[in-house]
């Protein structure tokens, strides 16, 4: 099949496939005889993998081990789970983070009174000069 069916059936966009190439995530497609990608079914197997991977928020890196630890099929699940599992952690952290800074910003936005005059505590706080940001550990 070509770069379009390929695409269309893994779904994801030719430019990825293309770029999964060029970094090595999938190998290097067969051509045919006028140089066009020729796909199987195991490399729209191993796209969609790589999709639901990306959707998953796996880095490349962590692609490219998860690849090869289901190409592996003696390999441990405790490795799968090892790598899901500080995955998940990162997830957790960057939560937390982003729940601090919405706080820090809706408190922010509650100060402002945002008429036409120009104090801005939001941007006060930016530069670092309010004593808002103080407050909310906005840094």
């Amino acid at each position: 099949m070509n770069i379009g069916q390929a695409s269309n059936l893994s779904g994801v966009s030719r430019k990825m496939i293309r770029h999964y190439e060029a970094i090595g995530l999938i190998p290097p497609a067969a051509r045919s005889d006028a140089a066009y990608r020729r796909y199987g079914e195991a490399d729209v197997q191993r796209l969609a993998f790589i999709r639901r991977a990306r959707a998953a928020g796996f880095p490349t890196d962590e692609i490219r081990r998860l690849l090869s630890l289901w190409k592996d099929r003696q390999r441990p699940a405790r490795e799968v789970r090892r790598l899901a599992q500080a995955h998940l952690e990162g997830i957790e952290t960057r939560i937390e983070e982003l729940r601090r800074i919405a706080g820090t910003l809706a408190h922010l936005v509650e100060h402002c009174r945002g008429g036409d005059r120009p104090e801005c505590p939001i941007l006060e706080a930016l530069a670092g000069d309010a004593p808002v940001a103080r407050r909310t550990g906005a840094r």
